[in-house]
């Protein structure tokens, strides 16, 4: 984007926490779809290699999506170099690994991993929505956020991952109708994929990352399409949400992209702990 002029006509897309996993999944498709990308990224390494491999299209602004003013300039810096934003996709968020109610932590820890999570699982979303909306109004644009199975089900996650991701729902229903009619808001709710999602810090003495689970064998498990998805295979329905033209029709709703592992009935992160080894797992 700073090699030279936008094309009038793209899109103008705002990603949080485009580095790495979906996020960074994202940003290679809006690119491809012919998109101009702004990232905010808190990682100076991911922030430099987008900008590396997409100078023409990628911009990074390096920031805290739990910060009001790291928002609002991720957003200036679309304006400023963009003229505008049709597209503000909020994208940041810890996994509880599973850890049950009776197995999180008695101590101070409890109240730091509650403070972490819904952190960035929902208050980012929050704050990046509110930094986004006038400029969304304004091009009658749209907002994305990124929910989970665990926004509609238990079974996706423990209490804490579960309870923000079902706020994470409701901030896609209320912003929806506050926003109405200008801007279009819906969320898009993975399933399981190659990712490598961490627990708030925490919690890291009790968990370990995504990465570290044998997946292939949890989705053989849990999903009915027995398909494991890497990131990329998630990024159409964002594409989609974002068309002025294909979801003219849709605002406050939040598309289940599991892979079917609610029709199958089976808790994710149950088996999750259980393939992992870990004894106190229960499988319902």
């Amino acid at each position: 984007m700073s090699g030279g002029a936008v094309r009038p006509d793209a899109r103008v897309v705002a990603i949080t926490g485009g580095g790495s996993g979906l996020g960074r999944a994202l940003v290679d498709r809006f690119v491809t779809e012919g998109a101009q990308v702004v990232v905010l990224e808190i990682s100076p390494e991911r922030a430099a290699a987008l900008e590396a491999d997409f100078p023409d299209a990628v911009v990074c602004v390096r920031g805290d999506a739990t910060v009001l003013s790291d928002n609002r300039k991720l957003v200036q810096t679309a304006l400023d170099r963009c003229g505008r934003l049709d597209t503000f996709i909020a994208n940041t968020g810890y996994w509880d690994f599973g850890i049950s109610l009776e197995d999180l932590p008695h101590d101070q820890r409890l109240d730091e991993a509650f403070d972490q999570l819904f952190s960035l699982n929902v208050k980012a979303l929050l704050l990046g929505a509110k930094a986004a909306a006038p400029a969304l109004r304004e091009s009658r644009g749209s907002i994305i956020m990124t929910g989970s199975p665990a926004s509609f089900h238990p079974g996706g996650g423990g209490p804490l991952y579960t309870a923000a991701k079902h706020a994470v729902r409701g901030l896609v229903k209320q912003l929806a109708y506050e926003l109405a009619p200008e801007v279009r808001v819906n969320g898009v709710a993975p399933g399981g994929m190659r990712t490598a999602m961490v627990p708030p810090p925490s919690l890291r003495d009790f968990a370990g990352t995504m990465a570290d689970l044998p997946m292939e064998e949890i989705i053989a498990v849990v999903s009915p399409l027995e398909h494991l998805p890497a990131p990329a295979d998630y990024a159409g329905w964002y594409v989609m949400l974002a068309s002025s033209r294909d979801a003219l029709t849709i605002t406050g709703e939040m598309i289940e992209c599991d892979g079917g592992e609610a029709v199958r009935g089976r808790a994710f992160s149950a088996h999750a702990r259980a393939i992992a080894g870990d004894p106190r797992a229960t499988g319902h």
